[in-house]
């Protein structure tokens, strides 16, 4: 039982629960940031109408929206994640979180990426927006002229006591998750941290939302979009090999 007696411990624990409170999440942050979500995307269509790049990063698990925007099967060809082994997870979990909250690594870090201020722009993911690796990520870009936009969490970003810049602060465009700050949507009781991580699942519905919204624009200014296939779709192998030549000098993970 409880410790007032109402049930027993746990008993709101569930999977059912953890998706309701993810819808909620997502639908608040799709209503209210769908402004936000159409800067973002003109920024995009313009790099993709000027043959540039939409360059992801994150660090730690945000990695994980760099290889979701990449190669995708209905995703935009013209992106480019930012892949470094130590800064993800595969290496050493400790050691890329470790290395995500020190200064210094961000040039090093972008080695081998063009990084054009007059036709790319960059993507950042970072739920608490406070490490210094994705802020100085940022600042090198900025210092570049290149647009940044961010997918990040005000509220947890200003929960923090720490000095420094936060992401949305340095960012051009800033897409709020509307995830609690810790990031779990579900209470285990007391002396527990919550469980159930938030910004993944809800960040890459923003994500995908900003991709597909600038390729909406680029047809309605004229344009062809760049999408890849399936690979196991009727014709694929021939469509995606099409631009895989035409971008793999510009993409190193091609």
């Amino acid at each position: 039982m409880t410790a007032n007696g109402s049930g027993p411990a746990g008993a709101a624990v569930t999977g059912a629960a953890y998706a309701a409170r993810v819808q909620q999440v997502l639908a608040a942050a799709i209503e209210a940031e769908m402004q936000p979500i159409r800067r973002a995307a003109e920024a995009v269509a313009r790099s993709f109408a000027a043959d540039g790049i939409l360059f992801v990063f994150g660090s730690g698990h945000s990695h994980m929206f760099a290889e979701e925007a990449f190669y995708r099967a209905g995703g935009a060809v013209r992106v480019c994640p930012i892949l470094k082994g130590p800064h993800m997870l595969h290496e050493g979990a400790v050691h890329s979180t470790e290395l995500e909250r020190q200064t210094g690594h961000a040039e090093e870090l972008l080695k081998g990426y063009r990084l054009d201020g007059d036709r790319d722009v960059l993507l950042i993911a970072s739920n608490s927006g406070a490490n210094p690796l994705p802020n100085e990520v940022a600042e090198v870009a900025r210092g570049r002229g290149v647009p940044l936009i961010a997918i990040t969490s005000r509220r947890y970003a200003t929960s923090i006591d720490r000095p420094g810049p936060r992401l949305h602060d340095l960012a051009d465009v800033v897409v709020d998750n509307h995830c609690p700050p810790g990031d779990g949507l579900v209470e285990l009781g007391p002396g527990l941290p919550a469980c159930g991580p938030s910004s993944t699942v809800v960040g890459m519905a923003l994500l995908n939302a900003i991709i597909v919204e600038a390729l909406g624009i680029q047809l309605r200014r004229g344009e062809t979009p760049q999408v890849f296939m399936s690979a196991n779709m009727t014709g694929a192998a021939s469509h995606n090999s099409r631009s895989v030549r035409a971008m793999s000098a510009l993409v190193p993970h091609l």
